[in-house]
């Protein structure tokens, strides 16, 4: 056997692995794209519900502020404004290494001291549940974002596999296997005349 049939040989192994090894990141990454896809819906629809709250509840506190003002004024708004600011809490989920906020806590800052109408205290507490909404609607809008990135991302890796590098191996493989059958073809024609040479008297 001559050295370029071995070469040959060795490199038609190589480019059987490396064609192996496309088509399982091919099946990998088509099943982290199915997931992605799933999850993706699941949130979707929460960010739409989470929208549609944050929305509901920032009218509600629209409405006892305005309520408040023209009960109270702008006096008793401003003593019944906190001094500091609200703490948020992050609850991160997991999808095939994709890390994204799936839920919020919020603990507002403690109450001043609050003078005033039943209306102001339902103001601050309808406040504090719109901000609520208005966090976890953020939250999941920013995980939504993520995973559409990641699933394009995941996309673009898939068809590159499947449109380019598997084409690319294939054809070289099958370019080889042409050059393979050649190189026996004239090995076997130097054997036979070797022999037929061997065979004269």
């Amino acid at each position: 056997m001559s050295t370029a049939t071995e070469r040959g040989r060795a490199g038609r192994l190589r480019l059987r692995h490396r064609l192996a090894v496309a088509a399982r990141a091919s099946e990998l990454l088509d099943r982290k794209r199915r997931i992605l896809a799933g999850e993706l819906d699941r949130l979707g629809l929460e960010a739409h519900r989470t929208g549609e709250e944050w929305e509901r509840s920032a009218r509600e506190a629209r409405a006892w502020l305005q309520r408040a003002d023209a009960l109270d004024g702008q006096r008793a708004l401003a003593a019944a404004t906190p001094a500091d600011r609200a703490a948020v809490t992050i609850q991160h989920g997991e999808a095939m290494g994709v890390r994204y906020p799936v839920h919020t806590t919020v603990t507002p800052p403690g109450d001043p001291v609050r003078v005033g109408s039943s209306a102001l205290s339902f103001a601050a507490d309808a406040h504090r549940r719109a901000l609520a909404a208005a966090v976890q609607h953020a939250a999941i809008s920013r995980a939504v974002a993520m995973l559409a990135a990641e699933l394009t991302h995941t996309r673009t890796r898939q068809r590159a596999i499947d449109n380019r590098w598997i084409p690319q191996l294939e054809n070289a493989l099958r370019i080889l296997e042409m050059q393979l059958d050649e190189l026996d073809r004239e090995e076997n024609v130097r054997v036979r005349w070797a022999a037929n040479m061997i065979q004269r008297p």
